[in-house]
């Protein structure tokens, strides 16, 4: 049996068309530098209001990934 071992980092995405995008985003970004990309965790969600409608997401999530043998 093989084992693995993790690690998380938090990181923060944002868009002005929605959360799904703001996680794409971000895990795209950190997959330039960050290899072994497993799972990710939204923690929090929050928004910027502008004129009376949401203007733009902003979503933080711990992202992890297994560290090589």
């Amino acid at each position: 049996m093989t084992h693995h071992t993790y690690k998380s980092i938090e990181l923060t995405g944002s868009s002005p068309t929605g959360i799904e995008d703001a996680v794409n985003s971000a895990i795209a970004k950190a997959s330039r530098t960050v290899h072994n990309l497993r799972w990710f965790q939204v923690t929090e969600v929050r928004g910027q209001i502008d004129q009376n409608k949401v203007a733009h997401w902003q979503v933080t999530m711990k992202l992890g990934f297994s560290l090589d043998h």
